[in-house]
Parts: structure tokens; C-alpha cells; sequence
């Protein structure tokens, strides 16, 4: 895992040919800073949410561009459930509406829609459309974007060992089986491959319960920028800073 590093505002919006041909194949995004952007302008945290959801709609685009084949999307942790349950009921309002109005966006840019976390505790209403939406996209084959809904990392793993603790029970499973691979096939995210790029906005070091187990690996780029303002140019910038790191994967 890399060393943190903040990086500055690339204005060109390209990549270059060195970083065209090292894209990473999977890149996960923490999504932070919506409050911080309102409250900069005295406006109300919904409307950063709602300005974020531009950024969202831009970065698809961006990560389609470069050939990116996975983008995860930290949308709704499941710490953000005590958050004030008006702004919960915004935020709600506003993925079912994303997840709606952008399914001809998605089509025109061959994107295919998943999901994890705790989806069943999402409201019905987001649960209906979220499966609408997976069926209208489930053709593409483009970018999988993968929306990160009502996710912990630390949830995700309590609910791998349950899984593996029952097969043992149920005689399917020997505890001496139990390895690194074993252990991916139990995660919300057994069906892709782990990130190669994990970016965070807004400046704040953590990864706030964020794919615990697949980040091991990850290379990690944080920015100044909130995710309001963060596009195109910010995220070719990540990629670029993704070709200088040299990954050793523990090795020499």
C-alpha cells in the first residue's frame, strides 16, 4: 500500500500515453466532502449531495473513457443510517432518481450496473429501482459500476465468517480450508476483481470502513478536492499519479 499523496489540479483533462497504457483495471472511490462543499457556500448539505451526483455522472463518464473496467462507488455507508433522518430521506430521493433518469446515460456509455452492501435495508422504493435499473443495464458490457449502498467493510467481513462458520457447521466446510481465496468467494465483492486504485476527496486520511479486506493492495491517492468538484481532470490526475507507483505487492 502506497503512501498517501495529495495531488494538485490537472487542467488538461487527458491522460498521457504512459498512463493510457497502464489504466487500472478496477478503481474504488471514497465520495467526500458534499457537507463541506455547502457549507462553504451557506447552502444546505443537501444541496452538495445534489451537486455530487453531477460529479458521479462525470466520473462514469471519465473511468468509461480511459477503459477502466470497474468503478466502485462509496454511496451510503452503513454508518450514514444515523445520520438526521432528513437528510437520509434526501439522499434516498435523490440514488432512486439517480438511478432512474441515468439508466440512458449508462446505455449510451455501455455501463453496467451492481451493487453491494446491506441492500435490504435500503427503503423499497430504492430497492425496486435499483433492480429496474440492473435489468435495463444488464447487457452492457462496458464499465461495471458498482455502487457501494448501505456497505461497511467491518459488516461485510462479520457476514463472511458467518457464512463460512455455517458451512463448517453444515460439515461443507473443513476449518484447515480456510484461506485468502476462501475468503474472497464470502464478500459482497466475490465477483470482481480487488481495486487496483482507491482515491479519496477532500483531503481526509482514512478509509472510513471502505473495502477493508480488498484495498490490502490498493495504491491510494487523496486530493484537496471535494466531491462536488471533482471531475474529469481530477480523476485523469489520480490515474496519472497511479503510473508513477511502482507495486511490489510486498516483494522487493
Amino acid at each position: 500500500m502506497a503512501v498517501l499523496r495529495l495531488f494538485p489540479l490537472n487542467p488538461r483533462g487527458t491522460l498521457s500515453p504512459q498512463a493510457k497504457a497502464t489504466v487500472p483495471t478496477h478503481v474504488a472511490v471514497i465520495m467526500d466532502g458534499n457537507g463541506r462543499w455547502a457549507k462553504e457556500r451557506h447552502l444546505p448539505r443537501v444541496e452538495g449531495h445534489r451537486h455530487g451526483v453531477e460529479s458521479v455522472r462525470a466520473i462514469v463518464r471519465a473511468a468509461g473513457e480511459a477503459g477502466v473496467k470497474y468503478l466502485t462507488l462509496y454511496a451510503f455507508s452503513v454508518e450514514n443510517w444515523n445520520r438526521p433522518k432528513e437528510e437520509v430521506d434526501t439522499l434516498m430521493q435523490y440514488l432512486a432518481r439517480f438511478l432512474k433518469t441515468e439508466i440512458a446515460e449508462l446505455t449510451r456509455n455501455n455501463v453496467r450496473l451492481e451493487a453491494i452492501g446491506q441492500i435490504y435495508r435500503l427503503p423499497e422504493f430504492v430497492q425496486e429501482q435499483l433492480r429496474k435499473t440492473k435489468a435495463a443495464l444488464a447487457r452492457n458490457n462496458g464499465l461495471t459500476l458498482i455502487l457501494a449502498l448501505s456497505y461497511g467493510g467491518r459488516t461485510e467481513l462479520i457476514e463472511a465468517m458467518r457464512g463460512m462458520a455455517q458451512k463448517i457447521k453444515d460439515g461443507q466446510l473443513e476449518p484447515a480450508e480456510i484461506n485468502e481465496q476462501v475468503v474472497s468467494q464470502h464478500l459482497y465483492t466475490s465477483p470482481y476483481p480487488d481495486p487496483d486504485l482507491l482515491i479519496r476527496t477532500s483531503g481526509e486520511m482514512r478509509i472510513s470502513n471502505f473495502l477493508l479486506w480488498q484495498i490490502s493492495y490498493a495504491e491510494l491517492v487523496v486530493t484537496p478536492t471535494l466531491w462536488p468538484d471533482f471531475r474529469k481532470a481530477q480523476f485523469f490526475e489520480a490515474l496519472e499519479q497511479y503510473t508513477k507507483r511502482h507495486r511490489r505487492f510486498g516483494l522487493v
